[in-house]
């Protein structure tokens, strides 16, 4: 679990209080807080107090993971009166939507998701039954199939600000062959997009890398900022 104040001799976001604006930031089944780190370092040199959190995430459902997260974050002691923005990779993503559907933040800013299987993805639907894919992934794995009855339940309907940043790049020809339409090796762009979002974009990258990808990182920087992805000439 790694807090990362922000870079001195970068611009400082006053938030409420007059201090940098939070983001929390939440990878991805079976990954570590170290995918999210070159993200995190730029959040953080954009003026952002980057909160990179590690969490068990194939060790327990995702309610379970929901409960867990929002435990860590108040043993944080993250000031209550400052913004707190959200980055979530993938299956983070789902679980932020759980924890602002929960324990939403007094001070909720902005949420970005990148690459997130919203409606699921078609390749946990082939690999579900898997031996390796059970053992590698967990409970939480077996609930990210596109049979997503409860998925309302779990996350409710979207009332806060969000963006939506896609990948279109495959690097696996078997998941390509599972996924219908263009995909970033994992999820369809179609299956990363959910009513209630503010706005959407695609950039050419795999779902495996997509937080390290310098045009996610920079859209990710401008939605914080501005509510809204860049197009066109804009920096």
């Amino acid at each position: 679990m790694v807090a990362q104040d922000s870079d001195p001799g970068g611009e400082r976001l006053a938030g409420i209080g007059g201090e940098p604006e939070y983001v929390v930031l939440l990878h991805g089944i079976a990954r570590t807080n170290r995918s999210m780190a070159p993200l995190a370092d730029y959040l953080t040199k954009h003026g952002y107090a980057a909160v990179n959190i590690d969490y068990p995430s194939t060790r327990y459902c995702m309610d379970e993971l929901v409960e867990r997260l929002h435990q860590m974050m108040q043993a944080l002691n993250l000031e209550k009166d400052r913004t707190i923005h959200f980055v979530g990779y993938s299956m983070g993503a789902l679980i932020v939507r759980g924890l602002v559907q929960k324990h939403r933040p007094p001070h909720l800013g902005r949420v970005v998701m990148l690459a997130p299987p919203n409606g699921g993805s078609e390749v946990a639907d082939f690999l579900k039954n898997n031996f390796l894919f059970k053992w590698i992934y967990g409970p939480a794995g077996q609930e990210l199939g596109t049979n997503r009855d409860g998925c309302r339940a779990r996350f409710g309907d979207i009332d806060f600000e969000f963006g939506v940043v896609a990948g279109d790049r495959s690097l696996d020809p078997l998941s390509s062959a599972i996924i219908a339409g263009p995909s970033d090796g994992k999820v369809s762009i179609e299956r990363t997009q959910v009513p209630g979002m503010k706005d959407h974009i695609v950039v050419h990258a795999t779902h495996t890398f997509i937080m390290r990808n310098e045009k996610a990182m920079a859209q990710t920087l401008h939605f914080l900022q501005h509510g809204a992805f860049y197009r066109g000439d804009q920096p």
